[in-house]
């Protein structure tokens, strides 16, 4: 349950313009954002729920650094944009930080082929699935084609997905919740 109190709502609002404006901006979130953000996650959630809402900021934090590494290591982000769903974590939780991955892999995915679309390499990544469905099908091997120079150098401003699906995971648990 992503529910929280207007403190956290606040930091996290907070956290994640800053991050808006810093992604748009410089193309990164630095750590001065992040490191800090999870620090204060773990002493608000400690100082309300004592070792539990420490376990709760812990949990939430390597969750959401742990969906977002291998991501990192193939090169599809930046550093900051794993550090930055850590702190979400760090404010929502372990359930939270997941719903809101989710909300934010339909967003990333949305801006990512609104960027291929707009940069004209839609039809390229479609030609080079295609070619490889064909290879795997008359071979029955996986041939992996790369991406041409142009497609591998689009860089997303992942910060603001993370932002974007953020809200829309509190927002919408929110209004269910007044539902029930």
């Amino acid at each position: 349950m992503i529910l929280a109190d207007m403190t956290v709502l606040t930091l996290l609002a907070a956290l994640l313009l800053i991050a808006i404006i810093n992604d748009l901006r410089f193309r990164k979130v630095p750590n001065i954002l992040t490191y800090p953000a999870m620090v204060t996650a773990i002493a608000y959630n400690s100082s309300l729920s004592g070792l539990e809402g420490l376990l709760f900021s812990v949990e939430g934090i390597g969750l959401g650094i742990g969906v977002l590494i291998l991501f990192y290591f193939a090169g599809g982000m930046g550093a900051g944009d794993v550090k930055l769903l850590g702190a979400v974590g760090g404010f929502l939780g372990p359930q939270g930080v997941f719903i809101a991955f989710l909300f934010i892999a339909i967003i990333g995915g949305i801006h990512a082929l609104t960027v291929l679309t707009f940069k004209g390499y839609v039809k390229e990544a479609l030609k080079r699935y295609y070619l490889m469905l064909k290879a795997f099908i008359l071979t029955g091997r996986i041939v992996f084609i790369p991406p041409s120079g142009g497609e591998m150098k689009l860089r997303l401003c992942y910060g603001v997905s993370i932002a974007i699906g953020t809200f829309l995971a509190v927002v919408l648990e929110s209004r269910i919740m007044t539902l029930v």
